[in-house]
C-alpha cells in the first residue's frame, strides 16, 4: 500500500489555522503561541527551500517537540469552571485537534524528509565519528615535521 503524498503547504496551513483558532480565547500562555508560531515559521522555510533537508528535519523535530509542550500547556492551563463560554470550548477544541493531528503530520513530514534525501541512520558511536573526521596521518605529519 502506497502512502498518499500530502503537501507541506497543507500541513503548515492546517496547523496555522488551528493555532490561530486555539488562541481566540485567552486561556493559553504566550509560550504556546511562540512555540507553535516558530515551528510554523520553520515550516514556511521548508516550503520555500524545496531541496533543503535541514529545513524539513527542523520542522519535524519542532512538530515533535510541540506535541510534548502542548500536553504540558493543556495540563497546566485548562480550567473547568461551571459556566464556560462557547468561545473557550471552541478554542480548546481546536487546540486539542491540532495536538491530535500533530503525530499524523510528523509521519507525513518524515516521508518528505526521506523523499528529499534524508536518512534515518543516526550514529551515536563517538569513537568512530571522531576517528573518521580526524585522521592521525595528517595530524602527525604536521606536528612531526616541526621542531620545538
Amino acid at each position: 500500500m502506497e502512502i498518499p503524498a500530502i503537501n507541506l503547504k497543507a500541513i503548515v496551513l492546517v496547523h496555522w489555522i488551528l493555532t490561530v483558532w486555539a488562541c481566540l480565547y485567552p486561556w493559553l500562555p504566550t509560550s504556546y503561541v511562540l512555540g507553535n508560531g516558530s515551528v510554523l515559521a520553520v515550516g514556511v522555510w521548508a516550503i520555500a527551500q524545496r531541496d533543503s533537508i535541514d529545513a524539513v528535519l527542523l520542522f519535524l523535530i519542532g512538530l515533535a517537540a510541540t506535541i510534548l509542550t502542548d500536553i504540558v500547556h493543556f495540563g497546566l492551563c485548562y480550567v473547568t469552571p461551571a459556566n464556560l463560554p462557547d468561545l473557550f470550548r471552541f478554542s480548546a477544541g481546536m487546540a486539542i485537534l491540532s495536538l491530535v493531528l500533530k503525530p499524523v503530520s510528523c509521519f507525513f513530514v518524515y516521508q518528505m524528509y526521506r523523499e528529499r534525501g534524508g536518512e534515518y541512520n543516526i550514529n551515536f558511536d563517538l569513537e568512530t565519528s571522531v576517528d573518521s573526521r580526524c585522521t592521525t596521518d595528517s595530524a602527525d605529519s604536521t606536528l612531526l615535521g616541526r621542531r620545538y
